[in-house]
């Protein structure tokens, strides 16, 4: 929904969520049954997040988090979870500097409780412990991104 404001023809921001949905969905536990049994240390998680957003028509954005989550121990893959989660945005009134951050900030912030879920879910499922993923400070990833597309751009602007 818009609304105007004060200034004629002046659209107050707005940004709504018309689908959300997963794209893949892969979970295996190469190990399974050994790998269900309990051990004595907890194993290694680690976990991989990507954002990326596409338009699809003037104001509709496909917006895709990406969740890869792997747990070892030692060297042995106990499960490897990946989900590629996306949401479809309708973003209007803000202006263009502001696109990027909406884009990769906000829309990913109102998608990850869903994928997190997900992801606890499938684990779950999977026969381990539900695997709560912490927030994800979604703006320090944009910065961290920015910084190195401009450190990429700088190395390529430099003559050799």
């Amino acid at each position: 929904m818009t609304a105007e404001n004060g200034a004629q023809g002046a659209v107050s921001p707005s940004l709504n969520i018309l689908a959300q949905y997963i794209k893949d969905l892969s979970f295996e536990n190469p190990g399974a049954p050994r790998s269900l049994q309990g051990r004595e240390n907890a194993p290694a998680i680690n976990i991989n997040v990507n954002v990326n957003a596409n338009p699809i028509s003037g104001s509709d954005f496909d917006v895709v988090l990406t969740l890869n989550a792997e747990a070892k121990d030692g060297d042995k893959i106990l499960f490897a979870a990946e989900l590629v989660y996306g949401g479809v945005f309708r973003i209007a009134g803000f202006p263009q500097e502001h696109m990027l951050p909406v884009l990769f900030i906000e829309c990913p912030r109102l998608l990850f409780p869903f994928a997190r879920q997900i992801i606890a879910d499938v684990t779950r499922n999977g026969g381990f412990p539900p695997l709560m993923i912490d927030p994800i400070d979604f703006s320090q990833m944009f910065a961290q991104r920015v910084a190195e597309e401009q450190a990429k751009a700088q190395v390529q602007a430099v003559p050799n």
